[in-house]
């Protein structure tokens, strides 16, 4: 038993209300209407594991006394308590802590939109849209998550993630890329992705133009030569590119250190190419957006080898506190986010299509469909009805490599 469970005592099924109605059972509990910080051990001082999602339903297999908490902690997940003084007995069959995801055709778990020139009014409820009854204003250009839209007042007003309701004709929807990445099933250096729009296919190195290719086409190189200083690239029969004009993933080695046939990723920052790989065997690459600033700035992604240490379905990102900023942003509920060193992580970007090239803040910048795909694949899990996890003795944050 651990220094964090030493106050702590097995609950009897008669003194407590929700442990007695399932007669000692394991059963589920309703999370109330806020997210529950979730620990590793019964005791609120120890290390967090996690946050339960308001009103998520959760299965629980043992009750502790502990510290921090005036009822009962529930044992949620391996290592994951939570307090239950703001639960409720469900009464509903159990639910699996893991299970396959449902993943959304677009790679966002909302609709956006950007605050038009005007700036927005957020109302609490729409009762208070008759009343003129504004709970907060919105600067132009930040941007909002809905979850659901509904005519009332002859306009449409979109729910937010925050609760709040804004009328859609001060919002513009955002139109995320379609852009996703390449899963693979060979070596990942076979493949390559046209770098414009335009480029030309010859029929032979140097020889006739045949064609040209849309910017970030699939290619797959068959064969390489080089011919008057230049270097070819033969993706079909009688298709031939010039090397320059393409981005390619460059064959990297498993770090030292990894278990056998663990999963890790590699951020190329001079090819702007992500590579999952198990192993040493790539099992899918895409384009990525990293840090425009110089090394070692604060616009720069980091290099260096570094774990996961917290994944979050969503979180929000603004600049609002740095009285420097030359331009202000906030954006709600960024997707699908896995910090790998303190501030900077991997995550869905919704607001531009610049993939292949730098562009961010410092972060490491997916395609949604692609950062949905990450965030499943890569560990520590996100157990049903969890917001937010952290890594666990038996469940490590996944390596990330930038280089």
């Amino acid at each position: 038993m651990t220094a964090a469970c030493l106050c702590a005592a097995v609950v009897n099924a008669e003194d407590w209300p929700v442990v007695s109605a399932l007669d000692g059972k394991p059963g589920t509990v309703l999370i109330g209407e806020y997210p529950e910080r979730i620990f590793m051990a019964p005791n609120a001082g120890s290390k967090r594991r996690g946050t339960a999602e308001p009103k998520a339903l959760l299965p629980w297999f043992a009750a502790e006394v502990g510290p921090g908490c005036n009822d009962p902690w529930l044992l949620v997940g391996p290592l994951a308590w939570v307090c239950s003084s703001a639960l409720s007995h469900s009464g509903l069959p159990s639910v699996a802590a893991q299970s396959t995801p449902v993943l959304s055709a677009d790679g966002l778990p909302f609709q956006y939109f950007k605050v038009g020139e005007l700036g927005a009014r957020a109302y609490a409820s729409l009762a208070d849209v008759e009343q003129g009854k504004v709970a907060r204003e919105l600067e132009p250009d930040f941007i909002v998550g809905v979850s659901r839209i509904a005519h009332f007042a002859d306009l449409d007003f979109g729910l937010t993630s925050k609760g709040t309701w804004i009328a859609t004709e001060e919002l513009l929807p955002m139109k995320p890329s379609t852009f996703q990445g390449v899963q693979l099933k060979g070596p990942s250096a076979a493949l390559a992705w046209v770098r414009r729009d335009g480029t030309t296919l010859y029929s032979a190195p140097g020889q006739k133009r045949i064609g040209a290719l849309k910017r970030r086409a699939v290619v797959q190189i068959l064969e390489e030569t080089d011919y008057r200083s230049l270097h070819w690239l033969r993706i079909a029969e009688g298709q031939w590119l010039q090397s320059d004009s393409v981005q390619r993933p460059s064959a990297a080695l498993p770090p030292s250190g990894l278990l056998a046939d663990e999963r890790w990723i590699d951020v190329d920052l001079s090819a702007q190419i992500l590579t999952a790989y198990q192993g040493s065997t790539a099992v899918f690459a895409t384009l990525v957006s990293t840090g425009r600033g110089a090394e070692g700035s604060e616009l720069a992604t980091p290099k260096g080898a570094h774990r996961i240490w917290v994944k979050l379905r969503t979180t929000d990102m603004t600049n609002l506190e740095n009285e420097e900023a030359q331009r202000y942003y906030a954006i709600e509920d960024v997707p699908y986010v896995m910090y790998f060193q303190a501030g900077y992580g991997l995550h869905g970007a919704f607001w531009h299509d610049s993939f292949g090239e730098v562009r961010s803040h410092g972060c490491v910048n997916l395609a949604p469909r692609d950062a949905q795909w990450l965030f499943y694949w890569a560990s520590p899990r996100l157990p049903n009805g969890w917001s937010a996890v952290l890594p666990d003795p038996h469940d490590q944050g996944t390596l990330i490599v930038v280089r």
